[in-house]
């Protein structure tokens, strides 16, 4: 999130429609709407992974995935979240969601702030959400928070499969960080061949 564009309070109608009418997404905070800055290759890359996953594991399912162009709602703020899950989705209401169960957001430097803070604290408002989900995007760590354990994050590393309860999906941490180029995933990456020899050697 980058700063704020404007120096009067705007109404909820007002930020609506200018979203509608502009091709850079803002989000909503306490009146004033922040412009969101351009996303980094290894962002994308997680965001894909894990909406990728969730879309083909939800494709029969009533529950509806959505990506970064979908905003979540908070009382009078309006967020774009990287990944979240709808599971019964007001059609009348087509460019906001109010009752997603599990939210996703990819961190980076500019981002981790508001999105532990601010963004934890409104998503943890909303009666439907079950999991807010954190996947750091320059080294390897997926923290969950889920209403059924009080909200008490737990961590998730290499080598570690991730449940997301809310959705009953579980995915390797590999396969969250597939293509990502950090330096955990280009060390985990070197060493695999190694291993993999070692276990053939072995059987």
């Amino acid at each position: 999130m980058s700063t704020v564009i404007q120096t009067n309070l705007i109404s909820t109608e007002e930020y609506l429609q200018g979203e509608l009418a502009t091709e850079v997404k803002h989000e909503l905070i306490d009146g004033y709407a922040y412009a969101m800055a351009g996303a980094h290759a290894n962002h994308e890359r997680i965001s894909g992974n894990v909406y990728a996953e969730i879309r083909q594991h939800l494709k029969s399912l009533p529950c509806e995935p959505f990506g970064s162009d979908m905003k979540v709602k908070v009382g009078l703020n309006f967020f774009y979240p990287d990944v979240s899950v709808d599971c019964g989705f007001d059609e009348s209401k087509p460019y906001y969601t109010e009752t997603p169960v599990i939210i996703v957001e990819v961190l980076s430097r500019s981002t981790r702030k508001t999105d532990q803070t601010i963004k934890r604290r409104a998503y943890l408002n909303l009666p439907s959400l079950q999991e807010y989900v954190l996947i750091e995007q320059d080294f390897v760590d997926i923290e969950v928070i889920r209403r059924s354990e009080g909200w008490q994050s737990k961590h998730y590393y290499l080598g570690d499969e991730v449940r997301f309860e809310s959705i009953e999906l579980t995915l390797a941490v590999e396969d969250v960080y597939h293509r990502v180029k950090n330096e955990d995933m280009l060390e985990f990456l070197a060493k695999k061949p190694e291993e993999e020899k070692i276990n053939n050697e072995a059987v």
